[in-house]
């Protein structure tokens, strides 16, 4: 269960990372690209925080989840600029690619008829043969 600490912190690293993504997205002149951080977790002891990232469009996640992962202590160097009047150490940041868009479409295709599994069974994973 996460205490307050960690869910102020982890809601001020979220708020920030926002500004340095997109700063940089603008500041490079990148048009299509959308990149949004859907949550933070930060450890009890405060030193590592999981940052989960939703890219648009899906095709260029992986591409973009790498270059923000060679990235990350220079993200990092930004933040800790950002929050040095709130916090004393930033915590070591590891990003994560958040498939939950995906996810939910899935299941609203599935609903809406068009992957449904009751009218072909082959489309759910247990059914498959191997």
């Amino acid at each position: 269960m996460e205490t307050n600490r960690q869910k102020k912190i982890a809601g001020l690293i979220q708020q920030d990372l926002v500004d340095i993504l997109q700063g940089q997205i603008r500041k490079n002149g990148v048009s299509n690209l959308v990149i949004s951080v859907s949550a933070v977790k930060v450890t009890s002891d405060l030193t590592i925080a999981k940052v989960y990232l939703s890219v648009f469009p899906t095709e260029k996640k992986e591409e973009i989840l790498t270059a923000i992962k060679s990235n990350s202590p220079l993200i990092k160097h930004d933040l800790a600029q950002r929050v040095k009047n709130q916090l004393r150490k930033v915590p070591s940041l590891l990003f994560y690619n958040d498939d939950s868009m995906e996810y939910m479409e899935s299941i609203d295709k599935a609903l809406k008829g068009v992957d449904n599994p009751i009218d072909n069974p082959d489309l759910l994973e247990k059914r498959k043969k191997s």
